[in-house]
Order: structure tokens, then sequence, then C-alpha cells
């Protein structure tokens, strides 16, 4: 019986050992897994937090670059505007802030949007309503080829001088002049085509916004549209030299200054500081009305309480000219107002 005993008691011992052998086996894989998940997890939080930095700052990057490049920016809140630019209490900063809730109260203008201010802006916010609200050409450029317009000077009506036309900030003449202007006026006529055949509003505008944001193209074409002005000028100078049919009195106005009595003139005191030095006054204003047949409206804010806030170009229009609307503190950096 005792030796009976003892073998029970061995046979208990051994298990116990073998239990306890095993579980510390087992312990220590369990400790080893556990770490290591836990070093996966840590790795893995840390991988996780380096990738978000990591995108947030693209994101913001990106973003700015867009801002950046964008030149017509998103619409803004037209009061909210106001107070950020016009703080204090200054007589000028009294003055625009109440031109501002005259336009919001009175005009209904909600809102606006910014306009890159150099010596583009007033072609560029022009262009930029006549692309985003899908404006189609103006009737007389539907009948001719815009692109035969530069050989057309030069050939038909002898404008050697056209090799001095400058482009904006380039600032380039000489006799590849040709060329460089039919790529203008080619880079307006297929985007003009293009984005005035889409008819969805939303994609139109995303059109608008990747063009405005392409400083080489939006360069051509306001280039385009400088030369077009000039163009017309030579047509409307011959025809009042020759004592040929009446022109638009705003030629006579034009060709009555004296820095711009004849088209060459115009071109080399005017056109060609147009995105360099200078920006269109109101009688070239006038003028880019009539060519791209739109009422241009613009609300000169500095002109407030006057019967000049308010001022349409050209004057006299036809009823069934588009229009676009413009906002000016100063008549030379404008911004597009927004109707809501």
């Amino acid at each position: 019986r005792i030796l009976g005993r003892h073998e029970v008691r061995s046979w208990t011992t051994a298990t116990k050992q073998s239990l306890c052998l095993m579980w510390r086996t087992v312990k220590v894989q369990l400790m080893l897994s556990m770490s290591f998940l836990v070093a996966v997890f840590w790795y893995c939080r840390r991988l996780y937090s380096f990738l978000a930095q990591l995108l947030k700052r693209w994101s913001i990057y990106l973003q700015r670059k867009l801002i950046r490049n964008l030149s017509v920016l998103t619409e803004v809140d037209l009061l909210g505007y106001s107070m950020r630019e016009w703080r204090g209490e200054t007589k000028q900063a009294k003055h625009m802030r109440e031109a501002y809730e005259e336009l919001f109260w009175s005009y209904h203008i909600k809102y606006l949007r910014q306009v890159r201010r150099d010596n583009y802006c007033v072609l560029r916010a022009v262009l930029f309503q006549i692309f985003s609200q899908g404006i189609p050409f103006p009737s007389w450029m539907k009948e001719r080829d815009i692109l035969k317009l530069p050989e057309k000077l030069l050939y038909s009506q002898g404008c050697n001088w056209i090799q001095q036309y400058s482009f904006g900030p380039e600032r380039y003449t000489g006799p590849n002049v040709f060329g460089k202007l039919r790529k203008c006026m080619e880079t307006l006529k297929t985007n003009w085509a293009e984005i005035s055949a889409t008819k969805n509003h939303e994609e139109r505008g995303n059109m608008c916004n990747t063009l405005f944001s392409d400083e080489n193209k939006e360069h051509k074409l306001y280039e385009a549209i400088k030369f077009i002005m000039l163009y017309e000028v030579v047509e409307a100078y011959e025809q009042i030299k020759n004592r040929e049919e009446p022109v638009h009195n705003l030629f006579n106005l034009l060709l009555a200054r004296d820095s711009s009595s004849d088209p060459l003139s115009f071109m080399m005191h005017h056109l060609n500081s147009i995105g360099d030095s200078i920006c269109l006054d109101q009688v070239e204003l006038f003028l880019l009305g009539y060519l791209l047949e739109v009422k241009i409206r613009v609300y000169r804010l500095h002109r407030f309480n006057t019967e000049e806030f308010q001022v349409n170009y050209p004057d006299e229009y036809r009823r069934e000219w588009n229009e676009i609307s413009l906002l000016t503190e100063d008549d030379r950096y404008y911004h597009i107002p927004l109707f809501r």
C-alpha cells in the first residue's frame, strides 16, 4: 500500500512538473507573441501617423500651389471681403464699406471672385466670365477666320510695323511675331469653341479653372484679344482715311488721343504695355466690349454716390448682347461680382 501511494505521488509530481514546464514554454511563447504584436501595433501606429502627416503636408502643398496658380479664385462672401479689406475708421475705408453694402442690399450682389492683380486683370475678368457663361463667338468672328488676321494685316494692308508688336511682360518683337500671334489666335479660338460648346455648367466651370491656372495659355488668350483690338483699329483707321462707311464713334474717340492718333502709335503707346506696365483704360474697355459683343457693366466703388458708380462699356449696345459684370475699387484692378 505504501508503495502504491509512492507511485501515485510520483505520477502526480511528474504530471505537475510536466504541466509547469509546458506552462513556462507556453508563457514564454505568449509573452514573445504579445511583445511582437505590441511592436507591430506600435510600428503600424507610427507608420499611420507618419503617412497621415505626409498626406496632410502634401495636401496643403497642392492646395497652396493650386490657389497660387489659379488666377480667378473661388467665390467669397461680399460683405466679409469688404470687412477684411477695409478695416479701420478712415474716410476711405468707411466709403468703401458703404459702397459694398450698397452692392449687397440694392444690387443683390452677394459674392465675388477675386481676380489676380496684374496688368492683364481686366482682360482676365472679362474672358473668364465669357467662358464660364458659355457665351459664343461674336457674330463677326463667326464670319471670319481669326487665324488669318496676322498675315492679312501684313500682306493685305502692308503693316510692316507689326513686327514691333510686344507680348506683354515678354516684350518680344521681331520677325517671328506672326508665328507667335498665330499661336495666340489658335489658343483663343480652340479654347473658346470648346468651352462654349460645353452645356453642363459644372463641367464648363472646371474647364475654366483648368485654363485659368495655366499662365502660358492665359497670356496667349490676352495677347490674341489685344491683337484683335489692334486689327479692328487698323480697319477703322483705313475707313476713316478713305472716307468710306462711317465707323463707330468709339474709334473716333480712340484715334483722337495724341498718344493713339494712328494704329502704330496705338500699338506702341498702349497695346504693347498692356500686361506689362499698364491695364486697359476706359476708352479701350469700350472697344473691348464692342469687339466681343458683350455689355460690360462695371461697378466703380471709388465713384460711389456719383453718376459714375455704375457704367456700361460700351454705352451703346445691342439688346441681344450678353451682359457681364465687373467690380473695381480704383479703375485698375477688377473682381467678378456674383448675383445670387
